[in-house]
């Protein structure tokens, strides 16, 4: 029998009105106006104060002032912006959320040009005088070392105002509509009208019938939006291509290490050992077909169960579930579960005109919303349980100020792995038979696609910025890339590849490469949490609780590999990625030995 994901009316929906009533809020309307006259006030603050390339020598005062202003009308921005894309993530078709998206949009627009301002104002500062003579400044000393970095790669100061400026209407406007249609898109299937989103769901089906099905109609939705997506990926990448060779970079990567806080080494280090494990992988997958009954598996079968589940993985047995094994970690990451239940931060259901996948963002405070899709299986909960992580890393960074919070990728998904793995583990100790091969599968198949898939996702991103230097790429062209990405990934474990990938990810819309900060993340907080289970049979989990806790806070105010060296990592030493990689080889092992392989 197929199971269609439950009706989105049974699930909780996030809480909004703790910080304005709706759009049409007076209040809302009230902090616009407001966000406006500080914007103002900030640029006339960088003008008089000569915060600009070639500007005036920064004392401790200019530095103080700058700074606050912008940490101010930051924390103002972060509010308005949230509670407006809560509504228009969630109901794509809402006129007034578009609108007061737009509106935010277009005030945040000046940010931009200053950020460049400081950046190239700090730029020429003697940088140790400025942080010896200034509180404030040592305060943000992280923020203040990478914009002298970020000043080597910066065009003028006329050229990065008009790059500013023109993002909404450039990169930034191909990348809203592809979130719009995407979000609106529907399929036939089997006689029903169903949402892309609800298709791709009934990858998770048992029934294999049902998975191809799905798989076909789904191919042809994107095949229909094939024109529209392809012009949002070349406007996008186009756009990045162009910018990132005239500030100077060497190639397309670069100025993502810049952005993501690593450098070169550690991704070559990490990447090395990626393609290493990608014949333990491929065991993987070989096993998971015979499991099926196939010799090979097809796209459609990636997703499929096997095993099964005693377990039945309602939404409300999975919150459950978390919050218990939230507070066998520790008590204070349990009671975080339990206050985000209770506050509603979580809009749970798919429904149309909703943004498909998950994500977490920061709400007002300590506080967080989470948007997720859920379906009743263990890997929803393990997506829940990732989300919360986001969000209980918020929470520990909220003691600090917006700029100090700024957080780049690599970082940002250290707890949510370790809060998801917490979850699966605990759910694969308690699982035996066809619930611990069920555990298993859900283990594997997401380090599957945050190993292999996303590195075919990084090879695809790369040959594509190659190629959209000479010219716009057809959609056709984008399908051959996507294919052979994947081919290089997975190799001959799968007959039948997804061709258009490339529309369904959102992250190629985004942020330039914006996929290795999920497999650094991945292997992050694999070896961190073996650090964890050490410490734990020490008796030494609460000093190791003390200083995780307190690298999350500062994963805005150090860089990665200075972070990770505080547990005695090396992110150059192939070894770190290595151990992180035998803990997924060992799951690869145990997978084969209860599936008969």
């Amino acid at each position: 029998m197929t199971t269609l994901q439950p009706r989105a009316d049974d699930l909780p929906r996030w809480r909004t009105d703790d910080l304005y009533a709706g759009l049409d809020d007076p209040r809302l309307s009230a902090d616009l106006a407001e966000l406006r006259a500080r914007i103002a006030a900030l640029e006339a603050t960088f003008d008089s104060l000569g915060v600009r390339k070639g500007g005036s020598v920064a004392t401790p005062g200019t530095v103080a002032r700058v700074l606050d202003g912008l940490n101010d009308v930051s924390a103002l921005l972060r509010r308005v912006s949230a509670f407006t894309s809560a509504y228009g993530r969630t109901d794509s078709r809402d006129a007034l959320a578009q609108q007061r998206t737009g509106e935010v949009t277009t005030l945040g627009l000046p940010l931009g040009p200053l950020r460049s301002r400081l950046t190239a104002w700090l730029g020429e500062q003697d940088v140790e005088a400025l942080l010896a003579g200034s509180g404030v400044a040592r305060a943000h000393e992280h923020l203040i070392r990478r914009a002298v970095e970020r000043a080597r790669h910066q065009m003028t100061p006329e050229e990065e105002d008009l790059a500013a400026r023109l993002w909404p209407s450039g990169a930034g406007g191909w990348a809203k509509l592809h979130g719009n249609v995407t979000s609106q898109l529907t399929g036939e299937y089997r006689g029903e009208r169903l949402p892309v989103t609800a298709l791709r769901a009934l990858a998770t089906e048992p029934d294999e019938g049902v998975r191809r099905d799905a798989f076909d109609a789904e191919l042809v939705v994107w095949k229909n939006a094939e024109v529209v997506l392809a012009a949002a990926m070349n406007g996008v990448k186009g756009e990045e291509g162009t910018l990132a060779a005239r500030r100077g970079f060497p190639d397309s990567v670069s100025p993502s290490l810049l952005a993501h806080g690593i450098d070169r080494e550690t991704l070559e280090a990490m990447q090395g050992a990626v393609v290493r494990s990608f014949p333990d992988f491929r065991r993987y997958f070989a096993a998971k077909a015979r499991a099926l009954g196939k010799a090979r598996l097809d796209w459609w079968d990636l997703f499929a169960p096997v095993g099964r589940s005693e377990t039945e993985w309602t939404y409300g047995a999975g919150t459950r579930f978390v919050e218990a094994q939230f507070r066998s970690y520790s008590d204070r990451l349990g009671n975080f579960a339990a206050r985000a239940f209770r506050e509603d931060w979580i809009d749970a259901g798919p429904r149309e005109g909703k943004r498909g996948g998950a994500f977490c963002m920061a709400w007002e405070g300590d506080a967080s919303r989470i948007l997720m899709n859920h379906s009743p299986s263990l890997d929803s909960v393990s997506t829940l349980a990732h989300e919360l992580g986001h969000g209980y890393h918020n929470l520990l960074k909220s003691v600090h100020t917006p700029l100090q919070r700024e957080t780049p990728m690599t970082l940002a998904e250290t707890a949510s792995i370790f809060c998801e793995t917490i979850v699966q583990n605990a759910a694969l100790e308690r699982a035996t038979g066809e619930e611990r091969r069920y555990v298993l599968e859900t283990q594997l198949l997401g380090h599957a696609q945050v190993v292999v898939d996303i590195h075919s996702r990084f090879l695809f991103e790369r040959a594509v910025f190659e190629k959209r230097m000479e010219r716009d790429l057809t959609p056709g062209e984008l399908c051959d890339l996507m294919t052979w990405a994947q081919g290089e990934t997975y190799g001959d474990a799968l007959a039948t590849l997804h061709p258009y990938m490339w529309a369904v990810k959102p992250h190629y819309y985004s942020l330039a490469y914006y996929n290795y900060p999920y497999t650094f993340g991945l292997l992050f907080g694999l070896g961190l949490y073996a650090q964890y289970v050490r410490a734990r049979e020490r008796g030494e989990e609460a000093s190791f609780q003390a200083r995780y806790d307190d690298l999350l806070a500062s994963t805005g105010l150090a860089d990665a590999r200075t972070l990770a060296a505080r547990f005695g990592i090396d992110l150059h030493a192939p070894d770190f990625w290595e151990g992180s990689l035998d803990v997924i080889r060992g799951q690869i092992a145990e997978y084969e030995r209860v599936t008969g392989g």
